[in-house]
């Protein structure tokens, strides 16, 4: 008799968004839930909205076990959170043993950006290469590794923090630049400047998600739009350039939201990194965009929650 396919569960808990996924052990995606999430009721209120749809797909699936993509760094061998840059409320809270009791199946839990990295490497626009790099421009900025296959995980927390590398030493951060965020802000700073552009024009009176508009403003030849784009390049190169010296990835993997700006990021970062590697390591590793886009998180979690169902005693 031939065992049936085992379900699976993928949760990514991100700064904005909040998303359940059912797959298959090889990282296919089956169904989707997306809610929103509500910054001003912190952990507890995104605690409340998981415990109000986990039972529903318990029920109806029969999950053998769940992979989780957490917005900050966690300890991934203990399921403890460290830190949320982005939700007040869930700092130390042990999430592994709370969704375990709520879903009675093991859980593997890591940071969003390692989990996008493993589904990057896998299924995506890594495939193939080793060690793979992953980088999210998303609320925040985060990076995962992948060597052999694997997360690479130091001494925990132990996550490729590329967000919270320095630009200078003042102190200022590649989140407070590279973020979608940060870009928002600097798109906004620019348009004050310059309301009749393409891109102030394409803008008008949207106060958020500003980044939305860049990737056509661009395709319209717009010089402020491409002036953001060379800025936000330089800056994020300058920071990959440590990773490449550190840890030369054959491949580094651009995902997250403002990757949605397609080709014009992804050239203009490959060309800025040239800029900030000693001469030996030319021409450098090559830039990918994410292949699975915004489902790069869930589908890692599914490979995740795989992995940790092979390792659980029948």
């Amino acid at each position: 008799m031939i065992s049936a396919e085992p379900t699976l569960l993928a949760l990514e808990i991100g700064g904005t968004k909040l998303q359940l996924f059912a797959g298959t052990t090889d990282g296919t995606l089956t169904r989707r839930w997306r809610h929103s999430v509500d910054r001003t009721a912190g952990a507890a209120g995104i605690r409340r909205q998981i415990e109000a749809w986990i039972p529903e797909a318990i029920d109806t699936l029969k999950p053998s076990a769940m992979g989780v993509g957490f917005g900050g760094p966690v300890d991934w061998r203990t399921g403890s959170i460290a830190k949320s840059h982005q939700i007040e409320g869930w700092s130390g809270f042990e999430i592994g043993a709370w969704l375990q009791k709520l879903t009675g199946i093991p859980i593997a839990i890591d940071n969003d950006a390692n989990v996008a990295a493993l589904g990057e490497a896998h299924r995506g626009n890594g495939r193939g290469a080793n060690p793979v790099f992953y980088v999210t421009l998303g609320s925040g900025v985060g990076g995962g590794l992948v060597v052999e296959g694997r997360i690479y995980h130091g001494a925990k927390p132990g996550e490729s923090e590329i967000g919270h590398v320095r630009l200078d030493k003042s102190g200022v951060l590649v989140e407070q630049r590279c973020s979608g965020w940060a870009v928002d802000r600097r798109i906004r700073e620019a348009i004050s400047l310059h309301p009749a552009s393409p891109l102030g024009q394409l803008v008008g009176e949207n106060t958020s998600g500003e980044a939305r508009f860049l990737g056509k403003a661009l395709a319209n030849g717009d010089p402020l739009a491409q002036a953001i784009l060379s800025e936000l390049a330089d800056n994020l190169a300058f920071a990959l350039s440590h990773t490449v010296h550190l840890l030369h990835p054959e491949r580094i993997v651009l995902g997250g939201g403002l990757s949605l700006v397609g080709e014009p990021l992804r050239a203009a970062v490959s060309e800025a990194l040239k800029h900030y590697l000693m001469e030996v390591f030319l021409p450098g590793p090559a830039l990918f965009l994410a292949g699975l886009a915004e489902d790069a998180v869930p589908v890692g979690a599914l490979l995740l929650a795989a992995e940790t169902l092979r390792n659980t005693p029948a």
